[in-house]
């Protein structure tokens, strides 16, 4: 009964492990998006009521680890987050 148990246990965690590796790959794909995009935007072209948000984004960008980081700009094939992410 034991050994049953642990096999369910560890069925279970293998589920949860690929489900959250999953959703990392998806938010690694969002966050080299918006890496690429804070790469790319020149504050001064957006409208006023979007400064706040683009400022938020730039620095929870900032704050990733260079590693996330890197994988996040990968996830999009970008290189060093500049130019547009399809062309590289």
């Amino acid at each position: 009964m034991p050994d049953q148990l642990n096999k369910q246990e560890i069925s279970m965690l293998r589920d949860e492990l690929e489900m959250l590796m999953n959703e990392r790959t998806g938010l690694l794909k969002v966050a080299g998006a918006a890496a690429v995009l804070v790469a790319n935007t020149d504050g001064r072209d957006l409208p006023p009521e979007a400064m706040e948000a683009a400022d938020m984004l730039s620095t929870l960008v900032n704050e990733l680890s260079e590693e996330t980081l890197r994988d996040a700009l990968e996830s999009v094939h970008a290189e060093g987050g500049l130019g547009d992410p399809e062309s590289t």
